[in-house]
């Protein structure tokens, strides 16, 4: 009985992570960018909370610890990270 469940969680855990991946990967700008802008992932420059994506061990929005830690991360409009204060780590242009 004890392998069964073992194997039953083990193939649930690898569909959970299937799924996340193909969904965080679908993610290619934020919903308030138009189409044809570039928007750039800027680091070091999110408040505590207000994170737009994954990073420091956990994979959602709105989870950073802190604020201004250089691993996290938000969308902004191209050109702005620098002025900012922040490390563009990707740019990207909105389909």
């Amino acid at each position: 009985m004890k392998l069964i469940n073992t194997n039953s969680a083990i193939v649930i855990s690898a569909i959970a992570a299937g799924s996340f991946v193909m969904a965080s990967s679908a993610i290619a700008a934020p919903k308030w960018a138009k189409s044809g802008t570039s928007v750039e992932k800027c680091a070091g420059v999110a408040k505590k909370g207000k994170n737009d994506c994954g990073a420091n061990g956990h994979g959602c929005s709105g989870e950073a610890k802190k604020d201004n830690d250089p691993k996290e991360w938000v969308y902004v409009p191209q050109g702005v990270c620098d002025k900012i204060g922040g490390k563009v780590t990707k740019t990207t242009k909105v389909k």
